[in-house]
């Protein structure tokens, strides 16, 4: 089995709804944001899918975060913008984007993961 990973960075604030105690508070992160992809196979030049794309797909599903207020966005207009719900969201979101080359590939996407601080973070699998 082989896989790919690739990360990505952004600056976002968020508070979090029914949350007591002081993440309740409007206050901010740096995410790093990685997505995983496995597969069997390489294709006839050796790669299961291009960094390149896994990178853009990536890009593009966190752009719209970079510098936002998480709770304001309508992605988390009744998700709590935790870092599990932001994990979800960007699996979800890469995968649709990827859908007909991991298809291709014969690959799938595995996972992503948000962190929010240098000691802690969110682990998104599907079932």
């Amino acid at each position: 089995m082989f896989e790919l990973r690739v990360e990505h960075s952004f600056s976002a604030g968020h508070a979090l709804r029914g949350y007591i105690g002081k993440c309740a508070n409007p206050h901010g992160h740096n995410y790093r944001v990685q997505v995983a992809v496995e597969g069997p196979r390489l294709n006839s030049i050796g790669l299961m899918l291009d960094f390149g794309d896994l990178k853009k797909a990536l890009r593009a599903v966190c752009e719209r975060f970079d510098h936002a207020y998480l709770n304001d966005l309508p992605e988390f207009e009744t998700v709590n913008p935790s870092a599990e719900g932001v994990a979800r969201y960007v699996f979800q979101e890469v995968g649709r984007i990827l859908a007909a080359q991991l298809e291709e590939a014969g690959a799938r996407l595995k996972e992503a993961v948000v962190q929010e601080t240098d000691t802690a973070w969110a682990v998104y699998r599907p079932d």
